[in-house]
């Protein structure tokens, strides 16, 4: 890996003066970022005899982690890890990277289950799926078309920013105005403007002379088309002299230019940086990326509400879903989703490029992976978009991946297709009839084909749910609670595409809602039907009720019955208890008709006149309404208590 990327990316800041504490040489070397000669120093230290502290010990596997000798780097951090605590959420994700870069995704995976109660839901649900994602997609990479750019310099080119029909672009190129920046050992950072051609290449690119003029570093542009103004980072100065703050350390802030050239600085915290601005109009709020101390990284995505561009509240944090132990920089949103980029451990290379879905309630899906047909082993960044689905995509982004004119290029691509790996995502309420209320801890199961549970989760106190895995192009979803009615579906291709539109509410019913007590008995709660005189063919009306059976039988699969019928004492006896088995035959027979199963229909008898409600007895004169009291059919739930 080429160190001089990871500078330029994140420590754009000049160094620490180090007069106010003294460190060793190494350490020196170390917090200059020239991490080949701190090396050389620390190994110096050790096999001289010197005493290394456990900071140290991670300053050298930090060193090994920037010059790409993951073999080294992950085993001191394994030791450390083991022995000491003084390890942050950063380097538990450097541990984890340089764990997947030696080969090692299955000690990863092993890893985080045994620190599984000390991680975040949410770090531990995005490595699950993007390890999944990127395990089935490997084989069926998208078909981007990639291009590196004639506008590239043997220098540093990167984050590329729409700007009217022309391209802005940060460089270290060298410039007369420029000083040479240590770290880097390459010129203080500008920004350029360029022509885009029509094949997208970017041609012909010049320093932007719109911007204020400044020795240091200027950066990152966005032009905020709506606004018609520049956001962009640069150093903190006044005049021609940098701004410390009481460490000595300089940052980096964020500025705005107005189209009559006036500029006015946004953020600025000498204490600090401040990274990739982006401007969204549709919420007008400024995104970007910042190192605050209790962020959950090193670097993670902030927003500021806005008046037109004008800061209006305090920085809010995208939250864990979004931001990680790693770093999370360039945000960029098009289309109802956001792009950025993250060094998270379950990637694919050190920067890669992930998609996140914004929801209807303003929460963000799981980030997925973009998989191997634009990431690749190296850092991908400051991905910009624009098109759409019917016409295709097209943008740009940067790189350091082999075969480049410099340290970090610029690249064009264009892709037809739905951008991603494709997932399925699907929202929804599991609700009380009527909608009286949501149900909450309902359980969801997302299952393959052959019934294998793929993701499980309960609903929430409002009874919604929403979740998203790697696209099959069948599953099969179930609804369940105990004592209530449970949903058990497969669905094809076709209808998984159209449920991720609309989504899947369910309505679901408590068992004491479909039940009574009747004769000292629990029993289906459904109204009284009544045969001919004398015959047994279902009629429309009995038809009717006896679909209510089948729906509940739909709603409690489990449900066991056993069918009662009985008849009231006109006629003889044998002849109602003939008629009465013809009875509860055909409403048996209509049953199993209907879907529903021979074995969870116990029994079906028929018992005549035997059993009658009232004083209406064989040769006693009742009047036809006393007579209808003891025509009744019973559905007996024989398994109530286990339901």
């Amino acid at each position: 890996m080429k160190t001089k990327t990871f500078i330029l990316l994140f420590l754009l800041t000049t160094l620490t003066s180090y007069a106010q504490e003294e460190m060793s040489r190494a350490d020196q070397y170390f917090y200059g970022y020239a991490y080949k000669e701190a090396i050389a120093e620390y190994q110096k230290a050790m096999s001289d005899g010197k005493l290394i502290s456990n900071h140290q010990f991670l300053n050298l596997a930090d060193s090994y982690f920037k010059m790409g000798d993951f073999k080294n780097a992950s085993r001191i951090y394994l030791d450390i890890n083991k022995k000491d605590t003084i390890m942050n959420n950063h380097r538990f994700n450097m541990m984890l990277q340089s764990l997947s870069k030696t080969s090692e995704k299955e000690r990863v995976k092993a890893f985080l289950n045994t620190k599984s109660d000390l991680l975040a839901d949410e770090l531990k649900e995005n490595a699950a799926f993007n390890f999944e994602l990127l395990e089935t997609s490997a084989n069926n990479p998208q078909k981007f078309e990639i291009f590196n750019v004639n506008g590239n310099s043997p220098q540093a080119d990167f984050a590329p920013s729409f700007y009217k029909d022309k391209l802005l672009f940060s460089s270290s190129r060298p410039v007369k105005s420029k000083k040479i920046y240590g770290p880097s050992g390459e010129s203080y950072l500008d920004i350029y403007i360029a022509r885009i051609g029509n094949n997208g290449d970017v041609l012909n690119p010049n320093v932007f002379d719109r911007m204020p003029n400044s020795k240091f570093h200027k950066s990152t542009p966005h032009y905020a088309e709506d606004l018609d103004k520049i956001f962009y980072i640069l150093s903190n100065a006044e005049d021609d002299n940098l701004s410390f703050d009481d460490k000595g350390k300089n940052s980096l802030a964020i500025g705005m230019l107005y189209e009559n050239g006036f500029f006015a600085y946004l953020l600025r915290d000498l204490s600090t940086s401040f990274y990739y601005p982006f401007f969204d109009s549709s919420s007008d709020r400024l995104y970007f990326a910042a190192n605050f101390e209790d962020g959950y990284g090193g670097t993670d995505i902030y927003y500021v509400s806005t008046n037109n561009g004008q800061i209006m509240s305090e920085p809010v944090n995208l939250g864990p879903r979004i931001n990680s132990p790693g770093n999370e920089i360039a945000p960029f949103i098009h289309d109802g989703s956001m792009y950025f980029s993250s060094d998270i451990f379950y990637g694919l290379g050190g920067m890669d490029i992930y998609k996140t879905n914004f929801r209807q309630d303003q929460s963000f899906s799981i980030p997925i992976n973009l998989g191997a047909g634009i990431n690749s082993e190296k850092h991908e960044f400051g991905f910009i978009i624009r098109g759409d689905e019917n016409l295709g995509f097209s943008g740009y982004f940067s790189s350091n991946r082999d075969g480049g004119k410099g340290n970090d290029d610029i690249y064009g691509y264009t892709i037809r297709e739905y951008l991603g790996p494709k997932t399925f995502s699907i929202r929804g309420e599991v609700f009380e009839p009527d909608y009286q209320r949501g149900i909450v801890n309902a359980a969801i199961r997302l299952r393959d084909a052959e019934g294998n549970i793929l993701k499980e989760f309960l609903t929430k106190e409002n009874g919604k749910y929403q979740v998203e895995i790697p696209w099959r192009d069948n599953l099969i979803i179930e609804i369940s609670k105990n004592r209530h009615s449970s949903l058990y579906q497969s669905y094809g291709k076709a209808e998984l595409e159209e449920l991720q539109k609309t989504g899947l509410n369910y309505e679901m019913v408590s068992i004491d809602d479909i039940v009574t007590e009747r004769e000292n008995q629990t029993v289906l709660e459904i109204n009284d039907f009544f045969f001919a005189r004398g015959k047994s063919e279902i009629t429309a009306d009995i038809a009717l009720e006896l679909n209510k059976v089948v729906d509940m039988f739909q709603k409690f699969p489990q449900l066991q019955l056993q069918i009662e019928n009985h008849t009231d004492s006109r006629g003889g006896s044998r002849t109602n208890k003939i008629i009465s088995q013809k009875r509860v035959d055909a409403i048996k027979n209509y049953l199993l008709q209907k879907g529903i199963p021979s074995a969870n229909l116990l029994s079906a008898t028929g018992f005549g006149e035997e059993r009658i409600m009232n004083s209406c007895t064989n040769g006693v004169y009742c009047l036809d309404f006393l007579h209808k009291q003891n025509l009744r059919t019973l559905f007996i739930v024989s398994n109530f208590e286990e339901l």
